[in-house]
């Protein structure tokens, strides 16, 4: 890669302002001085350093983020306040975007990275890949609701969902129940209990494939993935509900 576009990738300035950084001599390999912007550099074989700091640089980055209400997941609105305005600039600086969407008000599980096809893979139809939630439900939720929803329910704009898996963990006039789902429509899971009569009044994504939100985060709160959780990502299958 570049040293000026590796150096601006990680937040040293744009192409123009890394230049004038190079031009002084600050930017080491192996301790030799890198003035030449087109030098290409492996940072992975090669230690990258800039006033003597040693430059960490990998090419993907893989955030838990635990999404609190009131944040867009988007990465930039000229209005609201979006979920990336949560990072550290040494975690923004990569350019992680969200996979996929929790809406505004909605809390949880909200995956963030720079990694394309992992994205891709994650979000395709053909993949199914399932995702959990906990809500709060005003009225009354029946095992007749949890038929419905494992049939596939008709929304307002006539669109009739995939099959969804309905556990209720308590019920009266107002429910709390986990639903998993293997799609992402506007709105989905409030537009399925609108379906059958009923309002969904709190929100939570608690899982996505086989990531598992880490109920030590505080909302707000995100820490990098493991190796393993990121392998575990990479292998998610499809599921049947």
């Amino acid at each position: 890669m570049r040293i000026d576009k590796l150096l601006s990738n990680i937040g040293y300035g744009s192409r123009k302002e890394v230049k004038q950084l190079l031009k002084t001599g600050a930017v080491k390999a192996d301790g030799v001085s890198i003035k030449d912007a087109k030098t290409h550099v492996d940072p992975s074989e090669q230690v990258i350093t800039v006033h003597g700091e040693t430059v960490d640089y990998r090419e993907h980055i893989y955030l838990m983020l635990n999404k609190p209400g009131g944040y867009l997941s988007a990465t930039e609105d000229s209005v609201q306040e979006t979920v990336i305005d949560l990072l550290e600039m040494e975690d923004a600086v990569y350019k992680p975007f969200p996979v996929g969407r929790l809406d505004k008000d909605t809390e949880g599980l909200l995956l963030l990275t720079n990694d394309g096809q992992l994205s891709h893979q994650l979000l395709s139809p053909k993949k199914h890949v399932p995702k959990t939630y906990c809500a709060t439900i005003l009225g009354k939720v029946t095992e007749e609701d949890a038929a419905a929803f494992k049939q596939g329910v008709e929304l307002d704009d006539g669109y009739v969902t995939k099959p969804a898996s309905l556990v209720i963990l308590s019920a009266d006039e107002q429910s709390e129940i986990h639903i998993t789902i293997t799609e992402g429509k506007f709105h989905q899971v409030k537009r399925m209990f609108e379906a059958v009569g009923k309002k969904v009044t709190y929100l939570k994504r608690i899982s996505m494939g086989p990531l598992l939100l880490d109920e030590s985060l505080e909302l707000g709160e995100y820490r990098e993935l493991t190796e393993e959780e990121v392998e575990a990502l990479q292998n998610a299958k499809a599921v049947e509900l």
